[in-house]
């Protein structure tokens, strides 16, 4: 329902945008019409008493033409620099918009003691939405280290806003959310991160090689730690039949890969990083059934030594969760 309204929403602004501009391109070449009928009438009326050569009749009914794709091309040129200015305002916005507050003036260790309840995360009474509605209504849920938690539910149910707040994309409007029972607003974002790994769905490659788009998630690591990453998350073989192998450069955002190839270096990316808590946002969506079954294999033995937040819909992916949290979408009243 909500996505109908915005096709519609999307279809009246252009069909309004469309109107503004439809007068003046009538007017355009009802002018050049006009115009070029009477300039034409009067060279005919010149040329039948002799009074213009043909040459000059030519070459005026040739200028009539440069002179209406000049200002057809003109014309055209305003309507995209009015959509370039919309364009511009809109990222005038981004740039507007309030920073996220990095207030927190804790650091996380992964040595850091755990709450009494043995709970490494911990949503309490978490509400959220991204405008005026809320998404998530009075979200009580918590898990242990070595734990695999799945969400499930339709799209719209919210599976992807928890995990984003885990790793404080946005900040919830009621409740807390504790890692190691410090509320992450509390944490410097910076301390935060490099206790959370992250592969949501849509995976970005930068220009460069594929071994440097591994080892950003942890630039220390040695050649050998990338490598073994890269092998629990079934791309080795893959990067290896490359021309170049692992100095192989991606192209930028990773466009000349596949879906899976990416997910699978965004998931090689997330086990180097060897973070105390994954965040796993649909990770094999765009992995076949024999790659889907090895990292499966390799995510169960992860959960034996970190957390693991996994949101998907295949049954498969939920076979191996401790705990399978199912979700619905929130009603309109």
């Amino acid at each position: 329902k909500s996505l109908s309204a915005e096709f519609e929403k999307s279809c009246k602004e252009s069909i309004d945008f469309e109107k503004s501009y439809g007068p003046w391109a009538r007017a355009l070449y009802l002018t050049y019409g006009i115009g070029t009928s009477f300039m034409l009438a009067v060279a005919g009326l010149l040329y039948a008493k002799g009074e213009m050569s043909p040459d000059y009749m030519v070459g005026m009914i040739l200028f009539l033409f440069d002179l209406f794709i000049s200002i057809e091309s003109y014309y055209g040129q305003i309507t995209r620099l009015t959509v370039t200015a919309a364009s511009l305002d809109r990222i005038e916005e981004v740039f507007q918009a309030e920073e996220l507050k990095d207030v927190g003036d804790q650091a996380l260790s992964e040595n850091t003691k755990e709450t009494q309840n043995n709970s490494l995360v911990e949503y309490s009474d978490v509400s959220f939405g991204y405008t005026g509605k809320n998404v998530l209504n009075h979200i009580f849920f918590s898990m242990k280290k070595g734990e695999m938690t799945a969400l499930v539910g339709p799209s719209g149910s919210g599976k992807s806003t928890i995990a984003s707040l885990l790793a404080r994309f946005w900040d919830i409007r009621e409740g807390t959310i504790k890692l190691n029972g410090k509320d992450i607003k509390n944490i410097s974002l910076g301390s935060l991160m490099d206790q959370i790994s992250m592969v949501f769905q849509r995976v970005y490659l930068f220009k460069d090689t594929i071994y440097n788009n591994i080892a950003m998630g942890r630039p220390s690591a040695t050649r050998e730690e990338v490598i073994e990453a890269a092998k629990k998350a079934s791309v080795h073989d893959f990067i290896m039949s490359l021309p170049k192998g692992y100095d192989t450069k991606a192209s930028e955002l990773g466009s000349s890969l596949s879906g899976g190839e990416r997910q699978r270096i965004g998931l090689a990316r997330a086990f180097l990083h060897n973070a105390s808590l994954m965040l796993l946002d649909e990770p094999t969506s765009n992995l076949d059934s024999l790659n889907e079954g090895i990292i499966l294999r390799a995510l169960e033995k992860e959960s034996e030594q970190r957390s693991i937040v996994l949101v998907s819909h295949r049954k498969s992916t939920l076979n191996i969760a401790d705990e399978v949290i199912k979700l619905e979408p929130q009603r309109s009243s």
